[in-house]
């Protein structure tokens, strides 16, 4: 892959969009298990609005997470398999530029669809519009760090044997801080706190995946392709 390292990234990038274009039925699984997930419980619980509004930022952010380790296996996965994996390591391209590239394509098509549904199901809970705000922002600080973690579990287990559940294992420790401060800011702001505090700290954690995730990746995928 030649040309400088940005033109490389956004060929990474554009080709792991095109794949999962064509791949639609990944993506809308993904998609669909987020909204179906957040709807049950209105359905479970029952009307009570004081009740789903105390629930909604839990269960609005844990779906989110589950979304986000249901679609990990996707992001190196098939690239493995078919050997694209190989060429990528050996490409005079810093690998960790083209992690990042294939971080932010996993972003695109599986963290920004549950950021732009979440305030319409975010009206099943009662929510109001300060706490729907919140919660888009929270999201969309948190979610980028969701992918970022899970990409060091995804390399870490690639081509192991029972990956998936041991990615789970792996990342879910690590994305707790991230859904118990993005829970917190929305909660915060339905009762009328300020939800700052929450999202500076969720900031902050993004920040520091988006520094460390990228190298984190490329050293596991060289450590698994051995």
């Amino acid at each position: 892959m030649g040309g400088s390292p940005a033109a490389a990234c956004a060929a990474v990038a554009a080709r792991d969009l095109l794949i999962a274009a064509r791949r639609r039925s990944d993506v809308l699984t993904t998609f669909f298990f987020f909204v179906i997930v957040v709807s049950l419980f209105p359905l479970g619980i029952g009307p009570q609005p004081e009740t789903l509004r105390e629930i909604a930022p839990g269960v609005v952010w844990v779906a989110a997470l589950l979304a986000a380790m249901l679609s990990l296996a996707r992001m190196f996965g098939a690239d493995f398999a078919d050997g694209t994996l190989e060429q990528l390591v050996l490409t005079p391209q810093p690998l960790t530029l083209l992690v990042l590239s294939k971080i932010l394509a996993h972003w695109l098509t599986t963290g920004l669809p549950l950021v732009l549904i979440a305030p319409l199901l975010g009206l099943q809970f009662d929510l109001n519009g300060a706490a729907l705000a919140t919660l888009l922002l929270s999201l969309l600080i948190g979610t980028p760090a969701l992918s970022l973690i899970g990409a060091v579990g995804a390399a870490l287990t690639l081509g192991v044997r029972g990956g998936g559940a041991l990615t789970a294992l792996l990342v879910l420790p690590l994305f707790v801080p991230v859904l118990v401060f993005g829970a917190g800011a929305v909660t915060a702001s339905a009762t009328g706190v300020s939800s700052t505090g929450h999202l500076s700290l969720l900031a902050a954690m993004s920040l520091a995946a988006l520094v460390f995730s990228p190298w984190a990746t490329a050293t596991a995928l060289r450590i698994s392709l051995e």
